[in-house]
């Protein structure tokens, strides 16, 4: 007598979903993505606090923490929302390995990878797996005083060291790879990843640079100084801003999310990140393609070669 073996269960898939909960059009589209992806036998996960603001079927699982573990078992972090909101979805990513997919409700949005108009698409390539991820480049912040750790911090575009006082300055001096650059009086100085050229260095009047090019970037803000040039260094360097002691005390921010005070006299280290960012992508598009489609740039003269 013979027997078949029976074929091997099919482990459930799960999607984490985080939504701008004050967005109204958030609101809606993770309505959209939550009964898309049940349609297709996908459960979906999301943060308790969160799912009192959606109008979420019985189906979707609810956790209470907003931690790394609260993604054990995705596949997929989906993210609805502004900059700010895909951020805050960077750092769940990081912390658990789990790729981001980032929907675009704002403005710019270079880390969404998709628009709103788009959710039917992402809905289908969720299901259908049809999507790459790739990883980029994060940055590790050392805070020192006096020789002591201070602070430890991470960043996905920037570490901005910054003034508080707006009436005066903050006088600071760089250093790379352990030797002094240059020192002047200023607004802030930028320690940018590839990604985060387009963000708050971009504004600062940092280049834009390739995210397949890895590169740590020291751009300056509002410096008072002849040489205050945004600086381009290889990925292995360790970039340093020093707040000058007889200065009134700054500030850090990292990713416009995660802030402390600097003493004066206190010293600043980023290096590239032991941990990468991983997004998932839907399209094969050439980022110069992007860069054009987020600033509407003129290209209409552009004849392609033509001799």
């Amino acid at each position: 007598m013979s027997s078949t073996a029976a074929a091997p269960e099919t482990a459930p898939r799960t999607v984490f979903l985080l939504a701008h909960t004050g967005r109204p059009a958030a609101v809606r589209s993770a309505e959209l993505v939550v009964l898309g992806l049940l349609r297709c036998g996908i459960g979906v996960r999301v943060l308790e606090a969160e799912a009192e603001d959606l109008p979420l079927p019985p189906a979707v699982e609810r956790v209470k923490e907003a931690c790394s573990d609260a993604l054990d078992g995705c596949e997929l972090l989906v993210v609805l929302g502004g900059d700010g909101t895909l951020l805050r979805g960077a750092e769940f990513s990081r912390a658990s390995g789990v790729p981001m997919l980032g929907v675009n409700l704002g403005r710019v949005g270079f880390l969404a990878e998709a628009e709103r108009d788009d959710l039917d698409k992402v809905v289908d390539r969720v299901v259908t797996k049809a999507y790459e991820v790739e990883e980029r480049m994060t940055l590790d912040v050392v805070v020192y005083e006096n020789g002591d750790v201070l602070h430890r911090d991470w960043a996905l575009n920037e570490a901005a060291v910054q003034k508080v006082s707006p009436e005066r300055m903050l006088e600071v001096v760089l250093a790379i790879d352990g030797r002094p650059v240059t020192g002047f009086g200023c607004d802030g100085v930028i320690c940018a990843t590839p990604t985060g050229s387009t963000a708050y260095a971009f504004s600062a009047g940092g280049p834009v640079v390739w995210p397949e090019v890895e590169a740590l970037l020291m751009v300056p803000i509002g410096a008072h100084a002849l040489f205050a040039k945004p600086l381009i260094t290889t990925p292995e360097s360790v970039l340093a801003v020093e707040v000058e002691p007889h200065t009134p005390h700054g500030v850090l921010w990292c990713d416009g999310r995660r802030t402390v005070e600097l003493p004066a006299g206190a010293r600043v280290e980023v290096r590239r990140g032991a941990v990468p960012v991983r997004l998932a992508r839907l399209h094969h598009a050439s980022f110069t393609d992007r860069l054009v489609a987020k600033f509407a740039l003129p290209v209409s003269g552009w004849r392609g070669g033509a001799r």
